[in-house]
């Protein structure tokens, strides 16, 4: 049975989803389309929030939840890669193809990113332009910035 739970954060209302054993879905209050299941806090879903809230905080800088993305293979590659990036650190589009061992699949890369339905704890986030300019994000570039800036002040 697919549950869902909307809690406030300092950037918003956010979305998780489970599917009774693990994570599926973290999204912003803005995203479409809404989280799908019966709106209930189970307890997966209320360890989830309370680590969300650490992080915000400054208290968490990595998180311990059992994840179940739903994806491609080379998604899910680009996902994994994504969690092996540091807190408070960015690495570009080309890097991440780089560590899943296709160099030339920076576009891919990009769009696996855009496509990530684990928001904040699969940290597509720290992902910027070759350039160092930040470039897309479900939530917005501001968002995204804020982010970042979160992490850089705790280290």
């Amino acid at each position: 049975m697919k549950s869902y739970y909307y809690f406030n954060t300092k950037i918003g209302k956010i979305g998780i989803a489970e599917n009774g054993t693990a994570i599926t879905h973290v999204q912003f209050a803005n995203e479409k389309p809404p989280l799908e299941g019966g709106y209930q806090k189970t307890p997966l879903l209320k360890m989830a929030a309370e680590q969300l809230r650490e992080y915000f905080e400054g208290k968490r800088t990595d998180f311990n939840l059992p994840l179940s993305p739903a994806g491609t293979e080379f998604q899910l590659k680009v996902w994994k890669a994504l969690q092996t990036i540091p807190y408070g650190e960015t690495r570009s589009y080309r890097q991440v193809a780089e560590i899943i061992k296709k160099p030339k699949a920076c576009r891919a890369v990009g769009m696996a990113n855009n496509r990530n339905p684990i928001a904040i704890i699969i940290p597509c986030h720290r992902v910027i332009g070759s350039n160092g300019n930040l470039v897309g994000y479900g939530g917005g570039l501001d968002l995204k910035q804020q982010l970042l800036d979160l992490e850089k002040q705790i280290l």
